[in-house]
């Protein structure tokens, strides 16, 4: 008996009672037509087995099973003699994927971002997820603005059914913002509306930033900073009523309409509290950024918000609730505002758990903890936690979760998540200075040694005055008061007679301790004792002072110095400052064991204050004094200098203060005891770099 089924989908739809059979026991199955495909996989998907009883509805079943899996293009069924037999008809491999004339993207990277949709090397081809891939790569191509990208897909068989895919591609110009326009603006000038917008038209930096390339996502950030703008200036009826987006027929220019309508302006006419006042409203109303008469503000709206829930979780209610509800008059353009405050459930932490330290020790990030367990939830505390754990330099990465206890309403455990980074590091560089010229500098530095916190660094650097090389150990927690402890080492050799100083050549060597206690979160002071040697040389052209302190006290000197100091970081950033205070003091002594007596003190003072948009002003003051004692002078190495970077800008380094002409009537700077510098600073970012803070200017 011989009875054949209908091809594949065929079959499976539209089965007919003509070509009904009657069920019977499988004696054997085969598989023919396979290339790749074990015959194994095949069967795996069958719904019969080798003696079981073999149907209609089993047959419907094993060809919708098949095509299912997507490796065949076509699947049918024959029974001979009660042997199932399997046709099918393998889809082709994908062999290789390639790519021609592309330029802005890596070709890895588009393999990698094609694969996430389908396209692979060694999976099975489908144009279907061809087409997919042809249209994710050609979005990829206009969001960065290369409108005029002409992608064209060949398909090449190759031998054992499988197949090649190559994408050519002509990426064109990046179409250009020509032209950004605000409509409806009556208040504001468009120009000012502008400068809040990311995007921008052709400027002498936009090869760099590429903000003059049309993007969807930054479009909708700028509408974004043009809505608070507004918001913030008290236009509560502001709203954009179209935007137009336009490119020109041969895709090279792209045009931008915003129209809005401004609306007019509101002012706060009250402002209340509501609610359940765990903590006294008398604490709680000076956290409100509102008052009556103000011009209303989203933000001051927002920043109270966080504010009065920050205040609650300061006193263990973790999930406080605050919403500003507002009463809009119209007709006044005034708007009222009530905070409804709902502390919810007081809860306290159960655990302090670490994830992610395979190499820091637990104690090493609990010791920076200033949440405890057991102790009622403190929202200040855990981010001042996270804050101390970032500054540490050992993690990439630090993440909070304050996860409820299964099974308890009042309990949360505090789960911090870091991303470890290398901390040991080997390094070789060379740099150059306007006062050093080319410098050589060497380095192995592990800051987290066996990860118990400690730091040791080995460094040396060579330039053409200071050569220097030092070995210093630290362990920060000396003691679990957060007392450390550290002790250096150095061999250092000075030798100004590049620099517009006088004449002379020094050699040090020396070691000391140091200590250094916290006294406040932001607040440090730290003492040392070293031991100094210093040798001395001297020329015919060097200065009379010079030549008179090395005959009366030698070419050799050496000291026991103590040192003390204080130190203030409220900076928002380290590296970007744009708001806070900096402040150092330093004190240096000679104590009167050995050969020198002198005491040399400093102090520094910064100020940043921020004007917004990365602008900042800088005031800074920097006063230093120094002199001998008990008879002895004041070691001239050990003057105060200023001019150049750091000091006076518009000046060479170490011009400014006295000054005596050498031997070969060239103007040299003697440096001084006493020093006052005093600069004030305006930093700007960079023309047309846009929001990027890779870098910035200053005057």
């Amino acid at each position: 008996m011989k009875s054949k089924f209908l091809p594949g989908l065929i079959a499976a739809l539209f089965a007919s009672p003509a070509l009904a059979f009657e069920p019977f026991v499988v004696k054997d199955i085969r598989v023919e037509g396979i290339q790749r495909t074990e015959a194994g996989t095949v069967f795996s998907y069958l719904p019969v087995k080798v003696g079981e009883r073999f149907s209609e509805e089993k047959a419907s079943q094993a060809i919708k099973a098949l095509f299912a899996t997507g490796f065949f293009k076509d699947v049918r069924l024959e029974v001979e003699n009660d042997v199932i037999v399997v046709l099918v008809d393998e889809r082709p491999a994908i062999s290789q994927i390639d790519f021609v004339g592309i330029k802005e993207f890596e070709k890895d990277a588009l393999k990698k971002g094609l694969k996430e949709v389908g396209l692979a090397e060694s999976r099975i081809f489908d144009r279907a997820v061809l087409d997919r891939a042809e249209q994710e790569l050609k979005r990829q191509y206009l969001a960065k603005g290369l409108y005029g990208v002409q992608i064209t897909t060949t398909v090449t068989p190759l031998e054992r059914n499988r197949v090649g895919v190559n994408f050519n591609v002509v990426e064109g110009e990046a179409a250009k913002i020509r032209q950004i326009s605000v409509i409806g603006n009556k208040v504001f000038k468009e120009k000012e509306l502008l400068e809040l917008f990311t995007l921008t038209t052709p400027g002498w930096m936009t090869w760099y930033s590429k903000s003059d390339q049309y993007s969807k996502q930054k479009l909708s950030a700028d509408i974004e900073a043009l809505r608070s703008f507004y918001l913030n200036r008290g236009y509560l009826d502001f709203s954009i009523d179209s935007t137009q987006v336009s490119i020109t027929p041969d895709k090279k220019d792209i045009y931008i309409t915003l129209s809005i309508t401004e609306g007019e302006k509101y002012t706060i006419s009250d402002v209340k509290l509501a609610g359940t006042m765990v903590v006294p409203e008398a604490e709680l109303q000076p956290l409100v950024k509102l008052k009556a008469g103000d011009t209303f503000s989203r933000d001051s709206v927002t920043a109270s918000t966080k504010a009065l829930s920050d205040r609650l979780g300061n006193e263990g209610y973790a999930f406080a609730n605050v919403n500003a509800a507002p009463e809009v008059d119209k007709v006044k353009r005034e708007v009222a505002f009530t905070f409804f405050v709902d502390p919810g459930r007081r809860v306290y932490v159960r655990k302090i758990n670490f994830a992610g330290n395979a190499r820091t020790r637990d104690e090493v990030l609990r010791r920076e903890m200033r949440q405890m367990e057991g102790a009622w939830y403190d929202g200040a505390a855990i981010n001042r936690s996270k804050v101390r754990l970032d500054r540490l330099g050992y993690f990439e990465d630090v993440a909070i979760e304050t996860p409820a206890v299964p099974g308890s309403t009042d309990q949360v455990d505090a789960n911090f998540t870091v991303k470890e980074r290398a901390t040991g590091n080997l390094m070789l560089g060379a740099g150059f200075s306007s006062a050093e010229k080319v410098i050589l500098s060497a380095s192995i530095a592990q800051q987290n040694l066996f990860g118990t916190g400690n730091a040791m660094t080995l460094q040396m650097n060579t330039g053409r005055i200071n050569r220097t090389i030092a070995l210093s150990f630290t362990n920060p927690y000396w003691t679990v008061d957060g007392v450390s402890i550290g002790w250096d080492v150095y061999q250092r050799n000075v030798d100004p007679t590049s620099l517009s100083v006088a004449t002379y050549k020094s050699s040090s060597i020396g070691g000391g301790v140091r200590f250094g206690y916290p006294i406040a979160e932001d607040d440090r002071i730290n003492f040392g004792l070293a031991v100094d040697q210093t040798k001395i040389d001297v020329f015919d052209t060097s200065p009379a002072p010079y030549i008179s302190f090395v005959n009366n006290f030698g070419d050799t000197a050496r000291s026991l110095v103590a040192t003390a100091g204080w130190a203030r970081d409220r900076r928002d950033s380290f590296l970007y400052p744009t708001s806070g205070v900096y402040q150092r003091a330093s004190l240096e002594v000679a104590t009167p064991v050995l050969d020198l007596r002198y005491v040399r003190g400093s102090y520094q003072h910064q100020h940043w204050f921020p004007f917004g948009g990365g602008h900042a002003l800088m005031i800074n003051g920097d006063v230093g004094y120094a002199h001998g004692y008990d008879g002895k002078e004041l070691p001239f190495y050990k003057n105060f200098y200023a001019g150049g970077i750091g000091s006076v800008r518009g000046y060479q380094q170490s011009t400014l203060g006295p000054r005596y002409l050498d031997a070969n009537n060239y103007t040299r700077s003697l440096g001084g005891n006493r020093r006052a510098v005093a600069n004030v600073e305006y930093y700007f970012p960079m023309p047309g770099q846009g929001k990027d803070k890779s870098m910035r200017l200053s005057l």
